[in-house]
This record gives C-alpha cells, sequence and structure tokens, in this order.
C-alpha cells in the first residue's frame, strides 16, 4: 500500500492508529484484570506474591523495552546520517537486525496468541485480527522509513512471516492460562508504545481527525457487539 508512506501522513495510518489504541484501552486493558487474578493464584506461594499488579508492571515493561529499542536506534541512525565512516554503516546494519529481531518475536507472539488465548465469541477473534493487522500496517511503515532498502529486501519478508509461524507453533505448543496472560500483558504495553511512537512526532503531520475516528468507531464496534 504505497499511499500509506507519504508525508503529510496517510489518513489510513492515523485511522489504523485509533484502531489500535481502542483495542487495547477498551479489549485488551480490561482483561487484564482477569489475568491479574490469574498471575496472582500462580505467584501466591512464591516470594512475588507479595507484590501487586504483576500484570500491569508486565504491561510496562513492554512499553519501556520497546521505547528504549527505539530511542538506541534514533542515537545509532543519527550517527550514520551525520558520519560516513565505514564502521558507523556497519553498526547502522546491527541496529537493523536487532530491530528486526525484536519485532519479529512481537509479531510471532501475536500469532502466537490468535491460536491460544481463549476467545469467548468469534467477533472477539475477528476484532483481535482486524485491529493487530492494521497494528501492523503501522509498524511496517515506521520501520520501513528507517531502513528503507533493507528492509524492502530483508525486513518485510520476515516480518511477513513472523505471525505465521507463531499460529504454526502455536498449534503444537500450549502454554498455561498463566503464560497467554503474561504475553497478553507484554504486548498490550507495546502496542501503546508503538502506536504513539508512530503518530505523536510532529514531522509526520498525522490527521488527528482520522485518528479519532478509528478510536471512536472502534470504540463503538467494541461496545455495541
Amino acid at each position: 500500500m504505497k499511499f500509506a508512506g507519504k508525508t503529510p501522513r496517510s489518513r489510513f495510518l492515523s485511522l489504523s492508529a485509533g484502531v489500535a489504541v481502542a483495542y487495547v484501552f477498551i479489549h485488551l486493558l480490561p482483561e487484564l484484570n482477569e489475568y491479574q487474578e490469574v498471575v496472582s493464584q500462580h505467584l501466591e506461594n512464591s516470594y512475588l506474591g507479595y507484590i501487586e499488579n504483576h500484570i500491569y508492571i508486565i504491561a510496562m515493561s513492554g512499553l519501556v523495552l520497546f521505547y528504549a529499542l527505539e530511542r538506541m536506534v534514533k542515537v545509532k541512525l543519527d550517527k550514520v546520517q551525520s558520519d560516513s565512516h565505514y564502521a558507523l554503516k556497519s553498526n547502522q546494519a546491527g541496529v537493523f537486525w536487532l530491530h528486526i529481531s525484536v519485532f519479529f518475536i512481537y509479531n510471532a507472539v501475536i500469532g502466537y496468541l490468535l491460536i491460544n488465548e481463549d476467545f469467548k465469541h468469534p467477533s472477539s477473534l475477528l476484532f483481535y485480527f482486524l485491529a493487530l493487522s492494521v497494528h501492523f500496517v503501522t509498524n511496517d511503515w515506521g520501520l520501513r522509513r528507517n531502513y528503507q532498502q533493507a528492509y524492502d529486501r530483508y525486513g518485510r519478508i520476515l516480518l511477513s512471516g513472523a505471525p505465521l509461524l507463531g499460529w504454526f507453533m502455536g498449534i503444537f505448543i500450549e502454554i498455561n492460562h498463566f503464560g497467554v496472560s503474561v504475553l497478553q500483558a507484554f504486548i498490550a504495553g507495546s502496542v501503546i508504545l508503538n502506536v504513539m511512537k508512530e503518530e505523536l512526532p510532529e514531522e509526520q503531520k498525522s490527521s488527528i481527525l482520522s485518528f479519532l475516528c478509528g478510536v471512536v468507531g472502534y470504540t463503538c464496534l467494541l461496545l455495541l457487539v
């Protein structure tokens, strides 16, 4: 979808960001209360049982991890752009593979949860699919903006295959409700950060109207079904 990568930012990307935000706050975050009960029961006899709000700490960890990764990438890329030294160019390749590796795991976990989460209704599965699919598109353009040719050659193929790999692993490897709870909490925090980092920068010239349409429209959809 080449139209999505234009500046000023495509309305489609802002709409996608709004959908992802609505999904996290209306669907995922309320579910964290249920996950917290599961985690508390699992850890009640361990020294971690004295800590409260485990699941929100995990969600915060997902947000912090991706924030730290983005800051590191920005610093490295700024150095490469300001200096043509070979070592810096090589360093850029290392940053690219680190960035892609983290998002490969991120995408694979989302694909894995598609199989292993206990969706209460088929519509929940559909909403999960739609919200995370448009979120993948947003991440795609963010990564392509940084790496361009390298992303077109390697990154997009790896990240497209990651959800399929996660789904395939989910068929044969089943984890308990505690594991699913931890993964969902981590993804919730990660999605929030990844959406905001793409939507908020001033140079993106994002469409607030499209973003609000995504938030309000998807929120109404979730509440009505």
